[in-house]
């Protein structure tokens, strides 16, 4: 199985601390590097998780609240500075187009490659990048700004060839793509080998939702049924709901609500409010309610 991993780079919220950055993620799936969210610092903290700059082609930003643009034209430029020679595509609200263009002209010269800007609608879900392998999709959230999440969902593969059967029935390599694709093998004298003895099943898709940040949504989960791992928004716990609900932000368990809702494999918490210095009352109160959780913390590599 092809990895499939998750770099914390930061999982603060708006005020960063000596404990967390704010927030942004690094995706490598099927060989392609993919950034969810640049706060301030961001660059910096791609350099110590030893993630190939030239690598990432895809930046996501879920809204224009500074915790989560404002390392994007700093990465930008240095960049640029690097060489970097291959267009970088960043998704995003409508609004962040005019804006990024306009830091662009004003902050850099002779870049030496494209910024590519591709605007998303953060009120309905849709597909924003596919290719052969992966699918990301927008995911409508509710926040004080236009915001949405991501979901990275990689496409159903083949099934595996049972490389013993081919010897054993003296299949030709020419034949693999045949039988991968569902043919049967009819030997010499006439025999039908079936398709399900020369393949082992593939293996099963495995998908990835980053949802930051939202007010709490009761139906948010029926976006999300049966994904392997969920990031969801964890601002507060319990003793300051008042505040998630006035800042459209969750509690840890409101995530938790949603995870177990969803039937989601398991539930990862961030974007911690600054007043935390434990952030185990907010897996305490998650755990309540969906067992399978776990805090976040920068520089973790989680396997989806």
């Amino acid at each position: 199985m092809e990895p499939f991993k998750v770099h914390i780079l930061g999982c603060g919220s708006a005020l960063p601390t000596l404990r967390h950055y704010a927030s942004s993620q690094v995706v490598e799936v099927r060989d392609k590097v993919l950034m969810l969210d640049c706060a301030e610092g961001t660059q910096m903290q791609l350099r110590k998780s030893r993630v190939r700059f030239t690598k990432l082609g895809h930046v996501f930003i879920t809204h224009l609240h500074g915790d989560h643009c404002f390392g994007l034209i700093g990465m930008i430029s240095t960049f640029g500075l690097l060489g970097r020679t291959a267009k970088l595509h960043v998704h995003g609200p409508e609004a962040l187009g005019p804006e990024l263009k306009r830091q662009i002209a004003f902050f850099t010269h002779d870049l030496g490659f494209e910024v590519v800007f591709h605007a998303v609608d953060t009120t309905r879900r849709e597909v924003v990048y596919e290719d052969r392998s992966i699918l990301v999709e927008s995911i409508p959230l509710e926040h004080r700004v236009p915001c949405c999440g991501y979901l990275i969902s990689e496409k159903p593969t083949q099934p595996h060839i049972r490389p013993e059967m081919m010897a054993c029935y003296g299949i030709p390599r020419s034949q693999v793509g045949n039988i991968k694709a569902g043919a049967d093998w009819v030997t010499a004298d006439g025999e039908v080998i079936p398709n399900s003895r020369l393949v082992r099943a593939a293996d099963a898709p495995r998908s990835y939702a980053y949802l930051s940040d939202t007010r709490y949504l009761p139906q948010l989960h029926e976006q999300l049924e049966g994904i392997s791992t969920l990031y969801h928004e964890s601002t507060y716990g319990d003793d300051h709901l008042p505040q998630a609900d006035k800042y459209c932000h969750s509690t840890a368990r409101q995530a938790a609500m949603v995870a177990k809702a969803a039937g989601v494999g398991k539930l990862l918490l961030g974007h911690y409010s600054s007043r935390y210095e434990d952030e185990q009352v907010l897996l305490r109160e998650a755990k309540e309610v969906f067992e399978n959780t776990f805090l976040t913390n920068e520089m973790d590599v989680i396997d989806v």
